[in-house]
């Protein structure tokens, strides 16, 4: 019989079961042949100096490990043996991402593996590296940003967040520290100098259990706004709101498995998240009209909502101004983690296709001092843009006002004077150098906002998360507040909301109702709390609101509970006038209440008046009844996460029944996304 034959035999035997006693035997023999070889133990431990062995040596403690490593392999278990003798175990390949329907439930995966995954599937592979023989510390990751440009072609849609259901893999292994340069950004005038030094340490990952337990986010407390009685305080005044950060980071939160912190969730930052079919104006000259709709209360028997509606006059290609955008990157050591700076570059690269070749962008960075990387450059010379964002590595401290400040300097010197001048900053919200006082911070942002240079702020990350500093700059600057935990949610802020995250059409924007005490007993505003203005305000020009994006849709709802009603909260006064409420004579019976808004066009300093009855007849229509239904499904569950205080018998339950059963058409899946994350919270809350 020749080899091969022998071989071919050997391979259709059967595989003995493991047997511990031929395992122990086999171990035996071998420490038995190693004490038997003369001169062994003696030599390992004799201070004689060494000498090679000879030939004959090698080739006898060869061949007693092949022996005894052959006798050991024939013990192991089968499912161990498939490999084959000194191949490397690998893990089963893991099907490709394929497009899911988003209506499907997904499993929950926390965010930091969400943001690592991203970050891999656009970057190439780092190099491999020899480790060295040393006891396994905890694993971290090498994320260095290399210094290629991130393609077009590298933003990959299977950082969407609907995926394939697949196990988690494994922790990676731990890697050297990378020697790779970094760049330090010297700014002399317009030019850019740089020296290359060694990166000190690696960029490490945190795991997301750690991460929870130490969640230091930052959130501004307020309360929920109040019942009122109408014929004591019958006037509402509050600021437009089209900031979506709240729901993005709800979402996070409850994709990881918990609950939101209370003044995390905003009411009406969760209902404007979502587009609803408010009739458009026909002209800029009106850049918008309110649309009013009155239908019961799901969660207060006796009790209506009436839904204000908005929808921004949306530009045309062919119309929109030039853009002189500063994109403003927190590079400090706050923001080492895969959904912080690397998530940051691959979002503003995306922005970038949304921008004409004319528009011109900048760049600035600042951690432990702050400098130019790019100065304006046409959008026509993308790569040399994205060049720039690829170079950008993670450390040292934050010193955020002076990256602002500069940012605002470059913007002023490439200022366009019919054009869009805006800064766009992307951070943490983690200020610990420089000016850190928000009323400075604010006073920074208001004087450079009234010379025509907006600011905007993309949040990233959590753990530090400053959502507070966030809203003061962004509210204060005439800008958007967004939070960003995807490349996907990057894409919908930065692309198909790219008119209204840039193009301003009306700013200044208040709303106020009047209350009929006839009709009216009482009245809550759903939401706006951290929007709220006086009274007076109203009609004071110099006291600075909202601004409403190109095509921005923005959503009020008030809850009143009509006189008469067994439903009121409030008690009537005992020793209550007829002089407290307005005389009969004044007050239309046809009325809840009259509505008003002002605003500024945005090369104008004095606002102009939109006026509307809310009517007691008004109903749905039902073109709208679906976003009325769904947009009061959103509003009764971010009241929930809240605790709930006006919400009744209100159940996760009946939220996700409102839900499903008015999304409508979806075509991006977001009510469908919506959905899922109720029956996450239900999930939570059982856990919790």
């Amino acid at each position: 019989m020749n080899t091969h034959s022998f071989e071919h035999e050997l391979k259709q035997l059967a595989a003995p079961p493991p047997d511990p006693a031929a395992r122990e035997r086999a171990r035996r023999a071998a420490l038995e042949e190693f004490q038997r070889r003369p001169g062994t133990v003696h030599q390992l431990h004799s201070p004689r100096r060494w000498r090679p062995l000879g030939p004959w040596s090698s080739g006898l403690a060869a061949a007693s490990l092949a022996a005894v490593g052959v006798a050991v392999y024939w013990l192991l278990p089968p499912e161990e043996r498939v490999l084959g003798i000194g191949e490397p175990a690998t893990s089963p390949s893991v099907p490709a991402y394929t497009e899911l329907k988003r209506d499907e439930p997904e499993p929950p995966q926390s965010s930091t593996a969400r943001a690592e995954r991203s970050a891999i599937t656009t970057a190439p592979p780092p190099p491999k590296m020899e480790l060295p023989a040393v006891e396994t510390p905890p694993p971290v990751m090498d994320i260095m940003i290399p210094q290629e440009a991130l393609p077009a072609s590298a933003i990959s849609n299977a950082t969407d967040r609907t995926r394939p259901a697949v196990a988690p893999a494994p922790p990676p292994p731990p890697l050297q520290a990378s020697t790779r340069a970094l760049e330090e950004v010297q700014v002399t005038g317009s030019r850019r100098v740089s020296r290359e030094f060694d990166s000190p340490m690696a960029v490490t990952t945190i795991i997301a259990d750690t991460l929870e337990s130490e969640n230091r986010d930052k959130f501004q407390h307020f309360d929920v706004n109040p019942v009122k009685r109408a014929a004591e305080e019958p006037v509402s005044t509050f600021s437009a709101d089209v900031d979506t950060a709240s729901y993005s980071y709800v979402r996070r939160q409850l994709d990881d498995g918990v609950l939101p912190p209370a003044d995390a969730v905003r009411v009406e930052e969760m209902v404007n998240y979502f587009d609803y079919a408010w009739p458009a104006p026909a002209s800029r000259s009106a850049p918008f009209q309110p649309t009013i709709t009155v239908s019961d209360s799901p969660w207060g028997t006796g009790k209506k909502l009436v839904h204000i509606g908005i929808r921004g006059f949306d530009l045309p290609a062919a119309r929109r101004p030039d853009v002189n955008l500063v994109l403003l990157l927190d590079v400090s050591g706050s923001m080492n983690s895969p959904d912080k700076l690397p998530l940051a570059q691959r979002s503003m690269a995306l922005l970038l296709d949304s921008l004409k070749p004319t528009d011109t962008v900048a760049i600035v960075v600042y951690a432990g001092a702050a400098g130019q990387v790019l100065a304006p450059t046409p959008v026509r010379e993308k790569q040399a843009i994205l060049d720039a964002l690829g170079s950008l590595r993670p450390g040292g401290s934050t010193a955020g006002a002076a990256g602002i400040q500069l940012a605002y300097e470059l913007a002023g010197r490439s200022f366009r004077k019919d054009g869009v001048n805006r800064i766009l900053l992307a951070t943490d919200g983690d200020f610990n150098v420089g000016i850190t006082d928000r009323e400075a911070l604010k006073s920074l942002v208001e004087r450079e906002r009234d010379k025509g240079v907006f600011l905007s702020v993309l949040g990233f990350g959590q753990g530090n998360y400053r959502d507070e500093m966030a809203q003061t700059l962004a509210q204060n600057g005439n800008g958007v507040a967004a939070y960003i935990d995807t490349l996907n949610e990057a894409r919908k802020v930065l692309v198909e909301q790219a008119s209204a995250a840039l193009f301003t059409i009306a700013k200044d924007v208040k709303l106020q109702v009047e209350f009929n005490p006839a009709t009216v007993a009482e009245y809550r505003l759903v939401g706006y709390e951290s929007r709220g203005l006086n009274r007076e305000d109203f009609n004071n020009d110099q006291v600075d609101a909202g601004d409403i994006g190109a095509g921005h849709v923005v959503t009020a709802i008030y809850e009143i509970t009509p006189a008469g009603s067994s439903a009121q909260l409030i008690d009537e006064r005992r020793y209550a006038t007829g002089t407290d409420a307005p005389p009969r004579g004044r007050v239309a019976p046809g009325e809840y209440g009259y509505l008003r808004i002002r605003y500024k066009l945005p090369d104008s300093t004095r606002s102009r008046l939109i006026e509307s009855p809310i009517r007691t007849r008004a109903s749905v229509p039902a073109a709208l009844r679906q976003d009325v239904q769904f947009s009061t499904a959103v509003a009764g569950f971010a009241q929930l996460l809240r605790g709930g205080r006006y919400t009744g018998g209100l159940s996760f339950e009946d939220v996700l029944r409102e839900a499903q059963a008015s999304r409508g058409e979806d075509p991006y899946g977001y009510r469908a996304e919506f959905v899922q994350l109720v029956r996450r919270a239900m999930q939570a809350r059982g856990i919790q």
